[in-house]
């Protein structure tokens, strides 16, 4: 008996004095570096300047949380598709990259609170007759694949059993492909919408109506287990609005205006 008690208190003083596991909050702020997959062909969340530089909310809002974090950003470009497994796989160590919360994605990666909200719109080659987002009965449509977008409108297309969807890779492609006529029409973010119609890259294209989906809450992610590296995360969102930088953020690449509100009755407040 006397043998098991000492065997106890050894093994109970083994796991008090035990080296604790680090989080991977400590891992980057060790590391001096923090890695961010981001969209680059989705302005003005993410783009490329003139001199090919990563630009854009979402490389404004990475260089911020590194900021915050003490440590230096480094943007990794990613497509859509590619975002978790780019976390997945351990080349970023989050996602700066305007990913919807879905509950689906949430069985593989960790979401914080909501950063940003987008709303959609409905875009058309110039040479389609088209006067409201239910025109699109009926038409081809595309959309970048996995995205929420994509979900919507392809739900859309099965549910009226008429058009054709086609995915693509990156949103880049799909107004490439709007403007050559190759597709009648897509959905977007009104952001990004905006954007490519300003641009000139895409000539002939046109916007016809929002679309008529819930806003899109997008998130910061991180893998499911980087539980502290979550909480931080939330907390540098909250901060980040009653700071004002949020919406310093959306008037500097989104323009004049409220910023899209991230409240959500009954949840968020």
């Amino acid at each position: 008996m006397k043998t098991s008690v000492l065997t106890l208190a050894a093994v109970a003083a083994t796991a008090l004095t035990g080296p604790a596991f680090a989080d991977k909050l400590d891992d980057i702020i060790s590391s001096g570096t923090l890695r961010c997959a981001v969209v680059l062909d989705f302005p003005p969340m993410g783009s490329r300047d003139a001199d090919n530089n990563p630009q854009g909310f979402d490389v404004d809002y990475c260089n911020d949380l590194a900021a915050a974090l003490g440590v230096t950003a480094e943007v990794v470009e990613t497509t859509f598709p590619e975002r978790i497994p780019a976390l997945v796989s351990g080349q970023v160590d989050v996602a700066v990259a305007s990913t919807s919360d879905t509950l689906e994605r949430a069985k593989t990666v960790g979401f914080t609170i909501p950063y940003y909200a987008f709303e959609n719109a409905v875009t058309a080659n110039e040479g389609v007759e088209m006067s409201t987002w239910e025109d699109l009965k009926g038409k081809t449509v595309g959309a970048t694949a996995g995205t929420y977008e994509a979900i919507w409108l392809e739900g859309k297309v099965k549910e009226w059993g008429e058009g054709e969807f086609r995915p693509y890779q990156n949103q880049a492609d799909v107004f490439l492909a709007l403007s050559q006529g190759q597709l009648d029409a897509t959905v977007s973010t009104v952001e990004v919408a905006e954007a490519n119609v300003d641009s000139g890259n895409f000539p002939g294209i046109k916007i016809v109506d929002k679309a008529p989906m819930v806003p899109d809450y997008v998130a910061l992610i991180a893998l499911r287990e980087d539980q502290g590296l979550i909480n931080y995360m939330n907390l540098f969102i909250n901060q980040q609005v009653r700071t004002g930088r949020y919406a310093e953020l959306y008037a500097k690449w989104v323009g004049e205006g409220e910023p899209a509100s991230l409240v959500i009755p009954g949840v968020y407040r």
